[in-house]
């Protein structure tokens, strides 16, 4: 019954426009003897004469008018509820996202083509930044995080979790030394971050005591590839997020020391949004994305699996660090 009142105010809406059978007929694909007798049905459940026919003319009466009016608006909301849930099949809009500078370009921004091709409709802005962004007050529609979260009214969704590696390339442990105990890095060039902090510790645990070791060395970055880069590079020895040095060490670039006393330190990486129900159809698929892609190698950038003479690639580790 519904959906035949529809097509009613869809003929009678298109007849007045045409202002003829046969015009309405050949818009909707009907002949004018069909639309007419859809006219008379609707004429007929009503109890009332829409339209005054002449041979040259059809003239809605008063009652007639009314229903057009009444017919235009129907069918108005009926086009806009289709194209509300057309664009939550087809999500589309500009989709601001935030990300750390390393994890960022090493993970994020090589799944985009692939996201891109899937959503060609979304225009997606990303900035890599340190930086913490506003996702709040509208400075981003999601941003990657890493680390503790803050309460805040946000909508947090776990993509996985960054673990560290010390590493150190063969000429400089050649030129230094091989460190087989967490004290032994007294003696070496440890380069660190520059996050505020009251001093640099490397965490280690010792015959299942967890201990944290002061450590020091004379060049500090803010990002773990740059870290991952200066000690290929020779110049001392590093722990950043492994995701940053996955390619170093598979090409034999870097080697990772002290496995066995890793504490199995993780930090959790989150994208956040905001969430409810009013959340726009290109974060949701985005954020849904990001995580299917992600966590998937979630196991073995944890437990360090990859970690060791076989070859591994970004790829088996992009939940990484910082």
């Amino acid at each position: 019954m519904g959906a035949d009142r529809a097509r009613a105010l869809e003929i009678f809406a298109v007849v007045m426009r045409e202002g003829s059978f046969s015009g309405a007929g050949r818009v909707l694909g009907l002949t004018p003897s069909a639309v007419a007798r859809a006219i008379d049905r609707i004429e007929a459940r009503l109890g009332v004469r829409l339209l005054l026919r002449s041979t040259r003319a059809l003239t809605p009466t008063a009652e007639g008018q009314a229903y057009l009016q009444t017919a235009r608006r129907i069918l108005a909301d009926l086009d806009d509820a289709e194209q509300q849930i057309a664009d939550q099949g087809a999500p589309r809009g500009r989709l601001r996202i935030s990300a750390a500078l390393s994890h960022g370009r090493l993970c994020v921004v090589p799944l985009l083509g692939a996201f891109a091709d899937a959503y060609p409709h979304i225009l997606v802005d990303i900035a890599l930044t340190d930086t913490i962004v506003d996702v709040a007050a509208g400075q981003a529609d999601v941003a990657i995080r890493f680390g503790p979260l803050v309460d805040s009214l946000l909508t947090a969704r776990k993509l996985g979790e960054s673990r560290r590696v010390i590493v150190a390339a063969p000429d400089y442990l050649a030129r230094r030394g091989t460190p087989t105990r967490p004290e032994d890095l007294h003696r070496h060039n440890c380069l660190n971050f520059n996050f505020r902090r009251v001093e640099p510790v490397w965490p280690f645990r010792v015959d299942g005591v967890d201990m944290a070791l002061v450590v020091t060395g004379n060049i500090e970055a803010n990002n773990g590839e740059t870290l991952g880069q200066l000690a290929a590079a020779g110049v001392g020895i590093a722990r950043v997020g492994a995701f940053s040095v996955v390619d170093d060490i598979a090409a034999g670039r870097l080697v990772p020391l002290f496995e066995a006393y890793n504490p199995g330190d993780v930090e959790h990486i989150h994208a956040l949004f905001v969430g409810g129900s009013n959340t726009p159809a290109r974060v949701r698929v985005f954020v849904d994305f990001l995580t299917e892609r992600l966590r998937g190698d979630l196991r073995a950038a944890v437990s360090g699996e990859a970690i060791g003479p076989r070859p591994f690639s970004v790829a088996q580790l992009h939940a990484g660090g910082r």
